[in-house]
C-alpha cells in the first residue's frame, strides 16, 4: 500500500491550515467524505485511490444490501469499508447478508464510535465506552489519547492524538476466532481497540477510534498509522460505504426510525434533551392554538355516483398510471399462485415461510429473502414507481423460472 507523497501532504497541509485558522470552522465530527471540516474524512476519500493504489475503490450510492444483491450475488467482491459514528443504515438483513460472502473469503473494515447489538452479539463481542455522554467540541478537545499497533514490524511506536479520542475498547471476544491488531491506552493499561475476527474464509476488521481517519488526524502527524491499519486489508478492490441510503426492500427498514430514538435514549443527556423539546413543543402549540386557531371548514362528502366512480376508476389506471394498485394485484396474484402450486399458508411471510417457498421452488433461500422482503416493503407503501412495478415483474418472473 502507498501512502501520500510529499507534495500531496503539503498541499493538503496547507489546506488544513488555511482552514482552521478560519473563526468559522466547525469542529463537530460529521465522518462526511465530501466535508472538509476537520473532523470530515475530505482527504481519506479523495486519497483512497492512491492509498489502495491498482485497487478499484468503488464508492456506494446505495446501500450495501442492494447492492450485493444487485451487483455480487454469487461472485465476491473483496473488501468493504465503513468508517462512520454508527453503521445504522447497515441493518440486520445487511449485516447478515454481508457476512454471507464474508464467509466465502470477502473481508469488511468498520471503524465505529457505537457497535450494534446485533452485531456484537453475532460476532461474539462486547464494548466499554467510557466517554459515550461526552459530545460537545469542548468537551471532545480535553480526550488526549495514545495508539499501539501489535505487530512487531510497526515497532510498538506509539501513536499520540491531542483530542478527540474517546475511550473504547473491546472487553471481550471470542479468543478462538479473534487476535487483536491495535490497542488504545487507559489509566496505565493498553485495551483493545483493533481487532480481527475472523468468519469463515474471510474475517471482519473492527476498530473502535473511527476519529483517526479524519482531515485533522491525517495531517496532525499520524497518517502512518491509518496507512498501518488499512495495509491489513488484502490487496482486493474495495467497496467504500458513505452510509448515504437505507435499503429498499431490507426488513428492518421499519426499525431505523426506532433505532435514532434508542440511540437518544442510551445517552443521558439527550434523553433530557429530547424530553425538554418535546414539552417546549407540546406547550407551544396549546397555546399557539388557543390563540391562533381557525374556523374549520365544512367539507361536503363526495357523491356516490357510479358513473363517477368508472370514471375514477378509468382515470387511475389509463391517466394516472397507478403503479400501487398494480403492485398489489400483481402481489395477490403471485401469493394465489404460491397457495395453489405449493400449498403454503401465505398469511405470514415469516422466516419459515421464507425457508419452506425457497424449498419447495427450488430457489436460492437469499433471492427468496429477497423477493418476500421487497413484497412486504412494497406492501407497506402508499405509492409505488413504474421501476419498482418493474423490478418485482422481474423477479417474479425469474422465481417462477426456477
Amino acid at each position: 500500500m502507498n501512502g501520500f507523497n510529499n507534495i500531496q501532504k503539503g498541499f493538503l497541509l496547507l489546506a488544513l491550515c488555511s482552514l482552521i485558522s478560519c473563526n468559522n470552522t466547525n469542529w463537530n465530527e460529521n465522518f462526511k467524505e465530501k466535508n472538509k471540516n476537520p473532523f470530515g474524512t475530505y482527504i481519506l476519500y479523495n486519497e483512497a485511490g492512491e492509498l489502495f493504489k491498482d485497487q478499484e475503490v468503488t464508492y456506494l450510492k446505495e446501500n450495501i444490501y442492494d447492492y450485493l444483491f444487485h451487483n455480487v450475488k454469487d461472485t465476491t467482491f473483496g473488501n468493504y469499508i465503513c468508517i462512520k459514528p454508527n453503521a445504522y443504515k447497515l441493518d440486520e438483513d445487511g449485516f447478515d447478508y454481508l457476512l454471507s460472502f464474508i464467509n466465502k473469503g470477502d473481508h469488511a473494515f468498520l471503524s465505529l464510535n457505537y457497535f450494534s447489538e446485533h452485531l456484537s452479539d453475532t460476532l461474539q463481542f462486547t464494548t466499554t465506552y467510557l466517554d459515550e455522554a461526552i459530545f460537545s467540541p469542548e468537551e471532545l478537545k480535553q480526550l488526549k489519547g495514545e495508539l499501539y499497533l501489535e505487530n512487531t514490524s510497526f515497532k510498538h511506536q506509539p501513536f499520540l492524538y491531542d483530542r478527540n479520542i474517546r475511550r473504547t475498547y473491546f472487553d471481550s471476544y471470542d479468543e478462538n476466532n479473534t487476535i487483536v491488531l491495535g490497542t488504545i491506552e487507559i489509566d496505565g493499561v493498553k485495551q483493545p481497540n483493533f481487532i480481527k475476527v475472523y468468519y469463515g474464509k474471510g474475517a471482519i476488521f473492527l476498530h473502535s477510534n473511527p476519529v483517526v481517519f479524519t482531515n485533522y488526524n491525517m495531517l496532525n502527524g499520524n497518517e502512518n498509522y491509518v496507512e498501518n491499519v488499512l495495509s491489513y486489508l488484502p490487496t482486493e478492490d474495495i467497496l467504500w460505504d458513505p452510509q448515504i441510503k437505507s435499503s429498499n426492500y431490507s426488513n428492518s427498514n421499519e426499525e431505523d426510525q426506532e433505532s435514532i430514538f434508542k440511540f437518544f435514549l442510551q445517552h443521558p443527556s439527550l434523553t433530557w434533551f429530547l424530553g425538554v423539546s418535546f414539552l417546549g413543543l407540546t406547550l407551544f402549540m396549546l397555546f399557539n392554538a388557543r390563540r391562533k386557531q381557525r374556523a374549520i371548514p365544512i367539507i361536503k362528502p363526495l357523491q356516490n355516483s357510479t358513473i363517477e366512480f368508472a370514471q375514477t376508476i378509468s382515470n387511475l389506471y389509463l391517466k394516472e398510471e397507478d403503479h400501487k394498485n398494480l403492485v398489489d394485484k400483481k402481489i395477490a396474484y403471485f401469493l394465489e399462485k404460491i397457495r395453489e402450486k405449493y400449498l403454503i399458508d401465505t398469511n405470514n411471510l415469516n422466516t419459515q415461510f421464507i425457508e419452506n417457498l425457497a424449498l419447495k421452488s427450488n430457489n436460492d433461500i437469499q433471492g427468496t429473502r429477497y423477493l418476500i422482503n421487497t413484497i412486504i416493503a412494497l406492501n407497506k407503501k402508499t405509492e409505488c414507481s413504474k421501476n419498482e412495478l418493474l423490478i418485482l415483474n422481474k423477479m417474479i418472473e425469474n422465481f417462477f423460472k426456477k
